[in-house]
């Protein structure tokens, strides 16, 4: 093998001035010599590492030894056949290894050193020493001295922080500390010896001059080095270990030929399977879903501006014969107020009590010092891939901006949660119903996968809590259903509505005299199993609307105060709108659903 590229570490610490200047001769010097590498200098030494032909190096190393301060420089070496490094870069930095301590400063006070040849002796003698790795975990993988304790960082700056869980007694018998070349130990020895370590010493030159002068006696494995080659052997010659892009772990040739090794993706070390990488994300959904709704976002004052669209029925009305017979949550009075405040806009310019409003008209709404009711933020995260979100939805909880809520609404939350993406609801459960929600990533998922829930290809499985006992285990309701909201803001049964079916079958009588259903809807009407439940004498326990006794309330969003709607939707089947695959899910039951066998 022709090895012709020349590879040298130099460092020295020393005050270094003008170092613009040397900067800027030095990349035009290494440009010219066609050298590769890295050069940092900084007010308290250089640190180099390069690669080249043997010409060039020779002039770099010549030039180096010009700069008042470098005159005698250290040089290790070693041959290579490729050019290790992509590029050179000449760089000026606070320091030459980052350390970030006051008070060490290797050019006017550094440790006693030893030497490979009188360390290789002590170690043949045996002698009671402690050798310390101070290098990157992943740096000890590929190599160290035998019986050497490793610091165990994963950066040179926590070395302090690792020195105060070193056992005490290393600090009564001699230390020897190493790394590659030494640099790092002209700051961690001398860091010792403040911490109260009676004796230390730094290996002289580090692994790569031990390995020059003494080859591999008590060195178990290579020692690796910050280019392509990723280590060396005790004879200085390139390894066939390798380095993990992803984690950075030290591979061996049978590890790459795992097959969980993905070149530039993932290594033995570091692979994990979907469900893995799945639960760590969702942890981190979590966490990110916490810090959203903490405080709330629609429960500290804010301006809240919303629009309002003006339906074709109501065209050519006065402005609050519109808003009346539109129903909203708020009453004529407050329109009457926010209209003769100028709070109430129609394309830019204000919009009046007795004025006309058309078909199609766009109206908006300034509300100050806004404060949302409270909700349920206990969000949890059952699936996620790179096409969709599937949630267990809390209640009580709004999908989606509504009425009195805004911000405090579940895709408001998970937009921020999720941003810059806006997740597209697949379909929609009432604020007070718990359970499974679909949302996709982005319009082409959501052209994929909406269809479903509009067809009624989704299989779709809830759990009620009802008044009463049902006579039969296995029973139906198929009553229409009204398309438009009654007076009360609900959906009532009407034989001129849209077809409806619902199955259910009873799963247990509670002891207080309540029924546990499992519910099955065919059709997608809104309110349909709530209704399709009160029409049956069956009201589910906690509806504020679809009361008992046959009568009914306002619709009106449960408050975290009062008991819950034991309505929930457990289960749901679709198809993934990516993979065409069967995808079932599951949401953990509600206490009121749960009893014991």
């Amino acid at each position: 093998m022709n090895r012709s590229i020349v590879n040298v570490a130099v460092y020295k610490f020393a005050d270094l001035a003008n170092l613009k200047e040397l900067r800027a001769e030095l990349r035009g010097l290494t440009k010219a010599q066609r050298l590769k590498g890295t050069i940092l200098l900084s007010p308290e030494g250089i640190n180099v590492f390069a690669a080249g032909e043997r010409d060039g190096i020779d002039v770099l190393l010549a030039r180096l030894g010009q700069v008042p301060g470098l005159e005698r420089l250290d040089v290790k070496e070693s041959l290579s056949s490729e050019q290790p490094f992509n590029r050179m870069l000449v760089k000026i930095k606070r320091e030459i290894i980052a350390f970030g301590v006051e008070g060490i400063e290797p050019g006017r006070y550094t440790s006693p050193r030893i030497t490979p040849a009188e360390l290789k002796r002590w170690l043949d003698e045996k002698r009671p020493v402690t050798l310390l790795d101070t290098r990157n975990n992943y740096e000890v993988q590929a190599g160290t001295f035998e019986h050497a304790v490793a610091v165990g960082v994963d950066d040179f700056r926590d070395f302090p922080t690792a020195v105060e869980h070193l056992p005490e007694e290393i600090k009564e018998r001699p230390v020897v500390t190493f790394c590659t070349g030494g640099v790092r130990c002209e700051k961690a020895a001398p860091y010792l010896e403040r911490a109260g370590f009676k004796k230390v010493f730094q290996l002289d030159g580090g692994i790569l001059k031990y390995f020059e002068e003494c080859g591999g006696a008590h060195y178990r494995g290579e020692c690796f080095v910050f280019d392509k080659r990723v280590a060396v052997d005790p004879t200085l010659r390139e390894s066939d270990l390798r380095q993990c892009f992803a984690c950075q772990a030290i591979l061996t040739p049978e590890d790459r030929a795992s097959p969980t090794f993905v070149e530039g993706t993932s290594c033995p070390a570091c692979y994990e399977t979907p469900l893995e990488t799945m639960a760590k994300l969702i942890e981190a959904r979590h966490a990110a879903i916490r810090k959203a709704t903490s405080p709330l976002p629609g429960s500290v004052p804010y301006e809240n501006v919303r629009p309002l669209n003006v339906p074709a029925r109501f065209d050519r009305f006065e402005l609050l014969e519109c808003l009346e017979a539109m129903r909203t949550h708020l009453s004529l009075e407050e329109w009457r107020t926010a209209s003769s405040e100028g709070r109430l806009l129609r394309y830019g310019k204000a919009v009046r009590a007795g004025d006309v409003v058309r078909a199609g008209d766009r109206l908006l709404l300034t509300m100050p010092a806004t404060l949302e009711p409270d909700v349920s933020t206990a969000i949890e995260i059952l699936h996620e891939d790179e096409s969709i979100v599937v949630v267990d939805k809390p209640a009580p909880l709004p999908m989606h901006p509504c009425g009195r809520f805004n911000r405090n609404t579940l895709t408001s939350i998970l937009n921020d949660v999720y941003a810059p993406l806006r997740l597209r609801p697949a379909h929609r459960l009432d604020a007070d119903t718990s359970g499974v929600v679909v949302l996709s990533k982005t319009r082409e998922t959501a052209r994929r996968l909406q269809p479903q829930f509009e067809t009624d290809r989704v299989e779709k499985s809830y759990v009620a809590r009802v008044h009463g006992q049902p006579n039969a285990e296995f029973f139906e309701c198929r009553l229409s259903l009204s398309d438009e909201p009654g007076p009360s803001g609900v959906r009532l049964p009407d034989e001129n509505g849209s077809a409806s079916a619902t199955l259910f079958r009873r799963l247990r009588v509670m002891e207080d005299g309540t029924s546990l259903l499992d519910v099955q809807p065919l059709t997608g009407r809104t309110n349909q199993i709530r209704a399709h439940l009160w029409s049956l004498g069956l009201p589910i326990v906690g509806d504020p609307i679809y009361k008992r006794r046959g009568e009914l309330g306002a619709a009106q969003t449960l408050s975290m105060s009062d008991p819950p709607l034991c309505l929930h939707a457990a289960r749901l089947s679709f198809r993934h709108p990516q993979s065409g695959e069967l995808v079932r899910l599951k949401a953990p039951s509600p206490a009121w659903a749960e009893f014991s066998s």
